[in-house]
């Protein structure tokens, strides 16, 4: 039996026998781990399709998609951490057995993670490097705070955050999109006339061929008729021979 129909099959015990949010509960054995393994990952999705996909379930801390060193290509599987350790339990018995462009997905809890040998020497090797800079005003404008290059800038936008948007009504046509619709209903318009002509074409065509059908149709009943009008005249004419035959 794989991971996914397990899980599924315990989830299924556990609501009918009420240990669902419980100690009891086999999802209380990772409590304490925020991570998840995610297995079974379409190759062509990143890091940030990951994140669209799990943040749903929480906010998410971390994430790493294992690829090969070589290439760089995903290998199908990746680790993400949630702030809270409880959005793991939502992303497991929800997207556990989902479809991702074609590919069930694998989700499981991971009761000890340990970040790779490489990512650990990174991070202890920048570690180092930050203690021994000094905490001048230069490194600080230098330093990427979030949202900085916005800062003081106020974004030009169409909506008004008061007034809210409609989510019912249909969405604007640029240009664009208005000359696209013009076109294709100039197409439209075409095809209506091209199916048009073609159907006259077929009425006329259907229309020769029976009008062809009854002329041979005539042009056989006159044969019929030239014949029968010759077999009766040699009949006729028998008929007299006999007769002066019978006479002399």
């Amino acid at each position: 039996m794989n991971v996914i129909s397990e899980i599924q099959r315990i989830n299924q015990l556990e609501l009918s026998k009420g240990l669902t949010h419980t100690p009891a509960s086999w999802h209380s054995k990772y409590s304490s781990s925020a991570w998840i393994n995610i297995g079974s990952l379409p190759l062509n999705l990143s890091e940030g399709d990951i994140i669209c996909i799990f943040s749903q379930y929480g906010e998410i801390d971390d994430v790493h998609l294992v690829r090969e060193a070589d290439t760089g290509k995903s290998r199908g599987f990746a680790f993400l951490k949630y702030e809270d350790a409880r959005s793991c339990v939502l992303a497991v018995d929800n997207l556990g057995g989902s479809c991702v462009l074609g590919r069930m997905l694998r989700v499981d809890h991971v009761e000890r993670y340990r970040l790779p040998k490489h990512v650990l020497e990174r991070e202890e090797k920048e570690a180092l490097e930050a203690a021994e800079e000094d905490d001048s005003d230069e490194k600080k404008i230098g330093a990427a705070e979030a949202g900085h290059a916005y800062k003081g800038q106020e974004l030009a936008s169409e909506y008004d955050i008061h007034a809210g948007q409609d989510l019912f009504a249909a969405p604007k046509k640029s240009n664009h999109n208005q000359r696209e619709d013009a076109s294709t209903t100039h197409d439209s318009s075409s095809m209506d006339i091209n199916a048009m002509d073609s159907k006259a074409e077929r009425k006329r065509r259907k229309e020769e061929r029976a009008q062809k059908r009854k002329e041979k149709e005539e042009h056989r009943r006159r044969k019929e008729e030239q014949k029968r009008k010759k077999h009766s005249s040699r009949s006729s004419k028998d008929k007299k021979r006999r007769r002066s035959r019978s006479r002399s």
